[in-house]
């Protein structure tokens, strides 16, 4: 197919000004990568832009020596592993049968579930309630009042609805069962709305903070961004700068950008192993149906 001129030109703006704009979002790591490995000295005096000046890794090495960090990443990363298996096996389980017409009940149950996307008790109902499940203070206040997402699971039932009954009804002669359909025909058809859903729980898991301030008094239970916000927000950190020569050359700025470069690679990590699936699997999700 031939394309014209004025179609060339849009191709070629179009592609300078999505580079533009991802150069300006990817600007700020590579300004805060540049501070971290910085002197206390050239980050007081405002040298460091995007290229590190006397360069040292003294803020990563202290950082790594602070058990409360350490503690609290560890923290995070189990919230988020264990919080984002119970939301896909909560979502698939629920998403499941209401994609199904011949369910009883089903518009009712849907209707709920929509309310509940536009309308909620709010913060002190919810404090009251985990309070009252005798959540405080556990980890599982931190997963189980968000165990289900209301638009997550209709991403889901959308998806499920494309999955062909042919399939279903062909292992339902062979003698399967509806959670076996699910787990071996189903589950395994929709991995692209599964990575889709999974990558949005568990950056959801990992960047959340306020509800830990909630729920958690006690401060071996803090995850990483409770870390990153005492930190940023208040300069409260247990690693001490001043014992020797080397730990004062970390400035606290220095120290902070070291600690959200670490607290975001995970995130990092994991997204293009998923990234592939990730258009795919909103796309159909939120279109076929």
């Amino acid at each position: 197919m031939k394309i014209s001129r004025g179609e060339k030109w849009f191709h070629y703006t179009n592609n300078i000004v999505l580079g533009l704009f991802a150069i300006l979002c990817f600007l700020p790591f590579i300004y805060v990568l540049a501070q971290s490995f910085s002197s206390h000295r050239a980050v007081a005096s405002g040298e460091v832009l995007f290229w590190p000046i006397e360069f040292h890794t003294a803020a990563y090495a202290e950082l790594f020596k602070d058990d409360y960090f350490l503690h609290s990443f560890l923290i995070s990363i189990g919230r988020t592993v264990i919080g984002t298996l119970i939301n896909i096996a909560l979502t698939c389980l629920l998403a499941y049968p209401l994609s199904k017409a011949y369910i009883k009940g089903r518009g009712v149950i849907l209707m709920g579930i929509v309310f509940t996307m536009l309308f909620n008790g709010g913060m002190i109902p919810t404090y009251l309630v985990v309070r009252a499940t005798g959540l405080l203070d556990t980890i599982w206040a931190l997963i189980l009042p968000t165990a289900i997402s209301a638009f997550n699971v209709m991403i889901m039932k959308t998806f499920f609805q494309s999955v062909p009954n042919e399939l279903e009804e062909s292992a339902r002669i062979d003698g399967c069962s509806n959670l076996g359909i699910l787990i071996r025909i189903v589950v395994p058809l929709s991995m692209p709305a599964i990575a889709t859903i999974s990558l949005f729980h568990a950056v959801a898991h990992w960047n959340a903070y306020f509800d830990a301030v909630l729920y958690i008094m006690d401060r071996d239970l803090y995850p990483v961004q409770v870390y990153l916000r005492e930190l940023i927000q208040f300069d409260q950190t247990d690693i001490n700068l001043k014992d020797d020569w080397e730990s004062q050359l970390i400035a606290t700025e220095t120290l902070k950008a070291a600690a959200l470069l670490v607290s975001t690679l995970p995130i990092l990590m994991v997204y293009p192993f998923l990234q592939k699936y990730f258009v795919k699997g909103a796309l159909i999700g939120s279109v076929k149906g």
